[in-house]
């Protein structure tokens, strides 16, 4: 039957009466938490006196687990009702800080550590139920250092043996651009630059996956390309009011970190956006720049994939033309590449979305001099190197015997 009051622990009102070794108590029917333990007596001298003794005191029960360790599966919980997760998750998640408990590695850890290992359990639960959960989301939740959190995240899926799916590339982009504080007025935000939630993530979407198929995220850590991809989308919907922002602005306005690359991944998206538009002859003639394609985004992303094949096919004809006037020459690479316009000693570079950018602007690498060898034969080798190269005994008394006959003849005097 339910009783009064509340659980300390979730505040829960759903407290029932429950029987456990004969003795009555609270015990929250959401949490599992005993509200009021029943009392219990241990010897007939606590009988003979009147002394109760409770049941976790009289059992040792919360001997068993440490006081760190129930602070840390309270914490868990505590998590998982913020992110409002499903109780399975709860379950799931308190299940797999016990077992980390476990290792001596992780029960001599630091506090700081310990209070990581809580949200790592979380975060692995909700990745293998595909739950749209970032890590840096957790780490302000905990007020945790990213690094930490990583190396412990890492120590524990190897630790227990995990197999955790990565995030998928969508839901990535939809719980970061939730965050964002461009979706109502505020005082921070002017009303010309307040944007609908829906429109912005769809378009964000497309420009993501534009970035994708022109190897821009390939390698690379995704936020940043995420991050110039919000930003152009943001634009592109109102461009009148909003192409004089800058990118430290509207990350600004939106509340997020900039991220360091990120003002790269968008000058690579522009020049994306470009290449697309060359391939359009009504916006050829408008002679484009990486400020005005910005307007005309929403029909280059309309005709994406036409555009990108068409972008990739004229750059492997240009490629096999280069190729078939290098083989006909016949006059070697430097011959072919003056005939080309090019310098000599270089081949003409590829187009720009057939390769990453790793490869287009590879890094300058110094390369180590080359020592000239100047070994003739007749250099003099020390017995210790003679030694290296014996292998038979025979081999090694013969060479004891040539060096006794060697100290003989060295210790004769010469004849006066």
């Amino acid at each position: 039957m339910p009783g009064g009051g509340r659980c300390p622990d979730c505040g829960s009102t759903e407290l029932v009466e429950d029987s456990h070794y004969s003795q009555s108590q609270l015990v929250c029917s959401d949490c599992g938490c005993v509200v009021t333990e029943g009392v219990l007596t241990t010897t007939f001298s606590d009988e003979g006196n009147l002394r109760e003794v409770t049941y976790s005191r009289s059992t040792g029960e919360n001997e068993q687990v440490s006081r760190s360790q129930q602070r840390g599966l309270r914490r868990v919980r505590d998590l998982c009702r913020v992110l409002q997760l499903p109780p399975t998750f709860e379950d799931t998640a308190v299940a797999y800080y016990q077992q980390a408990y476990r290792h001596s590695g992780i029960r001599a850890a630091r506090l700081q550590k310990k209070e990581v290992l809580v949200g790592c359990c979380v975060l692995i639960t909700c990745r293998q139920h595909n739950w749209p959960l970032t890590m840096g989301t957790i780490c302000s939740l905990l007020y945790a250092d990213l690094d930490v959190f990583s190396g412990t995240y890492m120590q524990i899926v190897k630790l227990l043996g995990l197999d955790v799916p990565s995030l998928c590339l969508a839901e990535l982009v939809k719980t970061y651009c939730s965050s964002f504080k461009l979706f109502q007025a505020s005082p921070s935000v002017p009303a010309k630059y307040v944007e609908d939630k829906e429109k912005m993530l769809s378009r964000t979407l497309q420009l993501v996956e534009l970035a994708n198929e022109t190897w821009l995220v390939t390698g690379r850590h995704p936020l940043p390309v995420i991050t110039a991809a919000t930003f152009l989308a943001w634009q592109s919907l109102q461009p009148s009011h909003r192409l004089t922002c800058s990118l430290a602005r509207f990350c600004k306005l939106a509340n997020v970190d900039l991220p360091h690359p990120a003002s790269s991944r968008l000058q690579e998206l522009l020049a994306v956006l470009l290449r697309m538009a060359e391939q359009l002859a009504w916006l050829q003639v408008l002679k484009l720049d990486k400020r005005s394609v910005v307007k005309h985004i929403g029909d280059l992303l309309q005709h994406r994939h036409t555009l990108v094949r068409t972008a990739f096919r004229d750059g492997t004809a240009e490629m096999e033309t280069q190729e078939k006037q290098l083989q006909g020459r016949g006059q070697g690479e430097e011959v072919g590449n003056s005939s080309l316009g090019l310098p000599q000693g270089k081949r003409p570079a590829s187009p720009a979305l057939l390769l990453p950018p790793c490869m287009l602007k590879p890094p300058k690498r110094i390369c180590p001099t080359p020592t000239v060898s100047t070994v003739t034969g007749d250099e003099n080798i020390s017995d210790s190197e003679i030694e290296q190269y014996l292998r038979t005994p025979q081999e090694v008394r013969d060479f004891q015997r040539a060096q006794a006959a060697g100290q003989a003849t060295t210790s004769v005097p010469n004849p006066p």
